[in-house]
């Protein structure tokens, strides 16, 4: 069985975001990966980026550097 723990999950309004985001993290080798959006959240298009829960502060500013725009960034046991 695996264990949860803590992690940055960070949503969007459209796929579409979420994919730049994806391409924007790989290139500039920031943590993360896309997953489905995880149950406990009801918003968003279904996709999220999950990263390491200390990661947030670097994610936001990226995410602002990039002009990615997101809905929710929390951290989550998944």
């Amino acid at each position: 069985m695996r264990i949860k723990k803590p992690a940055l999950v960070v949503t969007f309004a459209t796929a579409a975001e979420a994919m730049k985001m994806e391409k924007y993290c790989l290139a500039r080798n920031l943590p993360g990966r896309l997953i489905p959006t995880p149950q406990e959240i009801s918003a968003g298009c279904g996709l999220a980026w999950k990263a390491p829960e200390d990661a947030r502060e670097r994610l936001v500013s990226a995410m602002t550097e990039g002009k990615i725009h997101w809905e929710d960034a929390r951290v989550l046991t998944i």
